[in-house]
C-alpha cells in the first residue's frame, strides 16, 4: 500500500493565514534561509531570489481533479470496486472532502504556497532595488535584477490563473464583475489574522494581466541552467495566449501564440512520428513525453501526483477513458480525416503514436502514455513513499490550437484553417490524410456530423458560451467544434478539457455503462446502461470547484450551490 500523505516541510514564509490553512505547510524550507526575529526569511543577495523562486512553482496539481470533472470519463459499472472516495467525489462533481495530494485543497495550498514565495522574492527585489514603497521597473532594472522581477511576476499571474480557473466561474464579460474571484495576494502577509475579500474575477483577471504585461517587458532565460523548469520566454508567451484567449482578447491572444510558435510551427511541435520508432512501452514512451529537450515542452512543472498511474493504465477502474468514449468522441471516432466504421482494426493505422488499449471483464481504458510516474521509495523493503510526476504546463501543440480558435473569434477562418492543417499533419500518418482543411471542408462536415445525445453520442456537441460565435452550422461555430474537438484530442489525460468545458458552457452527462458480450473484437467493449445519472448544465454553479473546508471555515465566502 503506498503511502498517501504528502511529504510535510518546514514553513518559514508568512503565508496569509486564512490561506494557510489550506496550505499545509506546504512553503519549502531552504538551507540558505536564516531565521529572522519576525519569523521571515532574509533574502538579501540575487543569488538568494532566484533559490527562492525555485519554490514559486506549486508542488500540487490540478491533473487529476480536472480530469476526472471533464467529459473525458465515463462509469464502467456502480459496483466496479476500483475506485477511491475522493475519485467518487471529483467524477460527481461533489464538494471534495478527502484529503489526498491530488486533491483540491493541497492545489490551493500550493498555489498560494508558490505565491508567497514570488511575493517575497519580489518584496527583496524592491528592497535591493532601492524601491521605497512598490516596485519600480526602471529601479529594478538598472539593478540587475529585472529577470527575477519577470518570473516572480508570471509566477504569481500564473497561480492566481490557474486558481481562478477552477475554484470560479468561467471569465465572461457579462458576468465576471458580479461573480466571486480568489484573493489575489500581491503583498507578503505581517499580520497574525488577517481577512480576505474574494472579490470578483473581472478584478483576478485585471490583475493577472497586470502582471503579465509587466513581466513580459524583461523576461528572459539568461540565469536559468535548465529553462523549461521555469518560466522561459516562450513559455511565457504560451502563457500569455492562453490567458487572452480565456480573457476574450482575441487578438492578444493570436499576436502571443505567434510569437511562441515562431515563422515555422510545424517545426516545433511534438514530433509523434518519431515516437512511433521508438519501443512500444509505457515507461519509455511517457518519459520521453516530458523530456525538456523537445521544443514542444515549454514549461515542465513536478508534482507529488498519482496522476500517472491513473491515466497511463488502469490505476483506478471504475471511471476511465472508456473504448465508447473514444469509438463516438474522442480519438477513434469518426473524425475529418476519416470513419473508422470501414473496419475498427484501421483505426490504430491512423495515428503516428496512438493510444493503448487496457480491456478486461472490470477495465476498459483507452491510455494515452503521456505523464510518467515517478516513486520515491522512503521505505523500499515496505514498499511505501511518495508518487511524483513531471508534466508539460504548456506546449507548442495546445499554444498552435490557442492560435487558430483565436483566429476563428477574429473570423480569420483561412488562416485559422492552416494552423488546424498543420495540427493534423503533425498528428495524423500522411498516408491516411494528406489534403489541406478549408473553411468550407470544415464546414460541410460538421454540417453533416449530429450534435450529442445521450443515446447517439458523436464529437460535436452544443456550445454555449457567453460570447457570440455564430449561429449553429454557420462556418464559426463549424470550425470552433473542429478547434475544440482537436483540442480534446491533444489534451486527453493532461487534465485541460475541463477548462474549455468551463469556457464553452458544454454540458455533460454521466452515464453508467456495462460490458457489451456481443461486441466483436474492434467495437467498444462496454455500452451504455444507464444514459442519463446526472446532468451539468451550462449554469450549473458546480463547475465553480468548491473551496476547501479549511479556508471556509476561516470565514471565507463559499461558492454557491443549488438547495
Amino acid at each position: 500500500m503506498f503511502k498517501e500523505e504528502k511529504i510535510m516541510k518546514m514553513n518559514k514564509l508568512n503565508i496569509p493565514a486564512v490561506l494557510a490553512l489550506a496550505a499545509v505547510f506546504a512553503v519549502s524550507c531552504d538551507d540558505f534561509l536564516d531565521k529572522m526575529p519576525d519569523n521571515r526569511a532574509e533574502i538579501d543577495s540575487q543569488t538568494k531570489i532566484r533559490a527562492l523562486l525555485v519554490s514559486a512553482y506549486p508542488d500540487n496539481t490540478y491533473l487529476t481533479f480536472s480530469e476526472y470533472m471533464s467529459d473525458n470519463v465515463d462509469n464502467i459499472g456502480d459496483d466496479n470496486p476500483g475506485t477511491t472516495r475522493f475519485v467518487d467525489q471529483c467524477y460527481a462533481w461533489e464538494d471534495v472532502t478527502e484529503i489526498t495530494n491530488d486533491c483540491p485543497k493541497y492545489f490551493w495550498g500550493a498555489s498560494y504556497g508558490a505565491i508567497a514565495h514570488a511575493n517575497q522574492a519580489l518584496l527583496a527585489i524592491q528592497e535591493l532595488s532601492g524601491c521605497t514603497e512598490e516596485l519600480d521597473t526602471d529601479a529594478v532594472n538598472k539593478a540587475g535584477l529585472s529577470a527575477e522581477m519577470a518570473e516572480a511576476l508570471l509566477c504569481r499571474a500564473y497561480n492566481h490563473f490557474m486558481l481562478v480557473n477552477f475554484f470560479c466561474l468561467n471569465y465572461n464579460a457579462q458576468t465576471s464583475d458580479k461573480d466571486l474571484g480568489v484573493p489575489y495576494m500581491k503583498g507578503v502577509e505581517t499580520e497574525l489574522n488577517p481577512q480576505y475579500e474574494r472579490g470578483n474575477v473581472a478584478e483576478v483577471y485585471e490583475n493577472i494581466d497586470k502582471d503579465l504585461q509587466d513581466a513580459l517587458k524583461y523576461v528572459n532565460d539568461s540565469y536559468y541552467s535548465v529553462p523549461k523548469y521555469h518560466f522561459n520566454v516562450k513559455a511565457a508567451y504560451a502563457f500569455a495566449a492562453r490567458f487572452y484567449l480565456f480573457y476574450e482578447k482575441w487578438e492578444e491572444a493570436e499576436y502571443y501564440a505567434t510569437k511562441c510558435l515562431g515563422t515555422q510551427p510545424a517545426q516545433v511541435l511534438r514530433n509523434w512520428k518519431e515516437r512511433s520508432g521508438m519501443e512500444h512501452d509505457r515507461e519509455v514512451l511517457s518519459n520521453d513525453f516530458i523530456k525538456a529537450k523537445y521544443d514542444a515542452n515549454l514549461m515542465l512543472l513536478t508534482a507529488y501526483t498519482r496522476f500517472g498511474r491513473y491515466f497511463g493504465y488502469p490505476g483506478i477502474t471504475k471511471y476511465s477513458h472508456s473504448s465508447l468514449l473514444s469509438f463516438t468522441e474522442v480519438s477513434f471516432a469518426k473524425n475529418i480525416w476519416g470513419n473508422p466504421q470501414s473496419g475498427w482494426r484501421n483505426v490504430y493505422t491512423w495515428y503516428w503514436d496512438p493510444p493503448v488499449w487496457y480491456n478486461g471483464s472490470t477495465f476498459d481504458q483507452i491510455a494515452f502514455w503521456k505523464i510518467p510516474e515517478v516513486f520515491e521509495y522512503t521505505d523500499p523493503v515496505a514498499g511505501i513513499g511518495y508518487a511524483h510526476a513531471v508534466y508539460p504546463a504548456f506546449t507548442t501543440d495546445e499554444t498552435l490550437l490557442t492560435r487558430a480558435e483565436a483566429r476563428i473569434m477574429q473570423r480569420k477562418f483561412d488562416e485559422a484553417a492552416e494552423d488546424l492543417t498543420i495540427w493534423v499533419h503533425n498528428m495524423i500518418k500522411t498516408s491516411n490524410f494528406s489534403g489541406n482543411l478549408t473553411p468550407e471542408f470544415i464546414q460541410e462536415f460538421y454540417n453533416g456530423v449530429e450534435y450529442w445525445t445521450k443515446d447517439e453520442p458523436t464529437i460535436k456537441k452544443h456550445l454555449n458560451p457567453a460570447f457570440y460565435i455564430g449561429e449553429e452550422g454557420g462556418v464559426m461555430e463549424a470550425m470552433l467544434q473542429c478547434a475544440l474537438g482537436f483540442k480534446r484530442i491533444d489534451h486527453v489525460a493532461q487534465g485541460l478539457r475541463w477548462l474549455d468545458v468551463k469556457r464553452y458552457g458544454i454540458e455533460i452527462t454521466r452515464r453508467t455503462l456495462e460490458p457489451d458480450e456481443s461486441a466483436g473484437q474492434y467495437d467498444a467493449a462496454f455500452k451504455i446502461l444507464n444514459g442519463q445519472v446526472d446532468i451539468l448544465t451550462k449554469d450549473d454553479p458546480r463547475r465553480a470547484m468548491q473551496l476547501p473546508a479549511d479556508v471556509i471555515e476561516a470565514g471565507m465566502e463559499p461558492n454557491p450551490r443549488n438547495k
